[in-house]
């Protein structure tokens, strides 16, 4: 098997673990911790040894993983990769119980932009963060992860809606709440969610005694995938974004002899609904990090200046059904390469610079690579890039890999395109200047 499709299934094994942000945070922790990266917590002091890993997670959510340089951060900068653990999905609302016409349901939220009718007729499990007290009335948290399907949206038969192939409007309060079973008779007394959940959680070995809250998302059970006559395509949920995250994670665990700069991992939470918590890029998490590596403010201005930030989010490769959603010049391709975002308004926070240099790194690297501008009629999109460049003036550059039905339940990317990138990131990290 070729190196490039063990990377593939390593990267289709991730996807698959990791339902949510918190399983995302978890599979990302035992690979740091088989290659001997150390846990920090942000109460305690950090002693520090050149050469040595380290990673530390905020909110179960969002992880810091670095490793640092035999130079001094002053001196070399840092060269920081970032993504973002979540993905646009339906989650459980706090209370949502429903019985609807004999059927069991709960009410969702949509959050963040679901491309909402590819989440109808799924085989849908459930997967998250519970909290609850245990016997002795102490507050803990367990992940949970049905894995099994529990759980369907199913859609109008079009006998009843003949213009659905015209214009099928989804309300997302009526239409999104998914079937879990047949109530039985008693009606939505007979049905409550956190016994269910504590049913759960026993059946899995924890003791408590009461489900006090929970964040919990649906997610679709079919499995990642090899697709195409020749395997050219990976098709998978959450592409967006843990295929950058397990790209940057792979990228440097696999830089694990000392490098004159120190290199670091961010991967926030919340980049889908705008960033803006104390886990997401927006917040302090990673301005506190690098404040406290450098030492002082001397050392930290000096750090940033010669920094760079490579933000990974996926981009969206010119559909063939749909050529004319590009500018004509900038579409970028499947497996074609990793592709710079460029966008005058800053939307991404690539420049004429950083863009010369991330060409340099695929160069070195005997990648091809590409660009992407929206067409000029066309709103778009962002990244963690310009909140990254805004919070930490520093230098950075917005690319990605290039996919098909961003924002989908399922998605595709080209099976040359994550490991193209992986190895621009590796150059990053080792080339010796900036």
């Amino acid at each position: 098997m070729q190196e490039r499709d063990v990377f593939n299934q390593g990267l289709m094994s991730f996807l698959q673990s990791s339902p949510t942000p918190a399983h995302a945070v978890l599979t990302m922790t035992q690979h740091l911790q088989e290659a001997g990266f150390v846990q920090l917590q942000e109460g305690d002091e950090w002693p520090f040894q050149p050469g040595q890993g380290y990673y530390l997670i905020r909110g179960d959510r969002s992880l810091v993983a670095f490793r640092l340089g035999h130079e001094s951060l002053a001196e070399a900068g840092v060269r920081m990769m970032g993504a973002h653990t979540d993905s646009p999905c339906l989650k459980v609302k706090p209370q949502a119980e429903l019985v609807r016409q004999g059927c069991l349901q709960l009410g969702v939220e949509v959050y963040g932009g679901v491309l909402q009718h590819t989440w109808f007729d799924r085989d849908l499990s459930l997967a998250g963060q519970v909290y609850f007290r245990n016997e002795d009335g102490l507050l803990q948290s367990a992940l949970l992860d049905l894995v099994e399907p529990i759980a369907v949206i199913p859609s109008l038969a079009i006998h009843l809606n003949r213009e659905a192939n015209k214009n099928s409007e989804i309300n997302a309060q009526l239409h999104l709440p998914p079937v879990l079973g047949v109530a039985t008779e008693g009606g939505a007394g007979e049905f409550v969610f956190r016994r269910l959940l504590a049913s759960w959680l026993k059946r899995e070995g924890h003791l408590l005694a009461e489900v006090i809250d929970y964040d919990l998302s649906f997610y679709d059970t079919q499995p990642p995938a090899l697709v195409g006559l020749e395997k050219e395509f990976i098709s998978s949920a959450r592409l967006d974004n843990l295929l950058s995250c397990y790209i940057g994670l792979q990228a440097l665990l696999a830089t694990d002899q000392p490098q004159a700069s120190t290199s670091l991992l961010v991967c926030n939470d919340h980049e889908e609904v705008g960033s803006a918590s104390a886990i997401g890029a927006e917040g302090p998490f990673l301005e506190s990090v690098l404040r406290r590596l450098s030492g002082n403010e001397q050392q930290y201005q000096r750090m940033m200046a010669r920094s760079l930030l490579i933000s990974c989010d996926n981009a969206h490769a010119v559909h063939p059904n749909y050529p004319d959603k590009h500018d004509e010049k900038h579409g970028p391709k499947i497996n074609a390469g990793p592709v710079i975002k460029v966008n005058a308004n800053q939307r991404y926070a690539t420049s004429s610079e950083t863009s010369a240099l991330f060409a340099g790194f695929c160069a070195a690297a005997g990648v091809p690579c590409q660009r992407f501008v929206v067409r000029s009629d066309m709103g778009c999109g962002s990244t963690i890039g310009p909140i990254a460049a805004t919070r930490l003036g520093v230098r950075v550059v917005d690319v990605g890999a290039p996919q098909w039905a961003m924002h989908s339940i399922r998605e595709t990317v080209g099976s040359l395109d994550a490991w193209y990138l992986n190895r621009a990131l590796q150059t990053f990290i080792t080339q010796s200047d900036l």
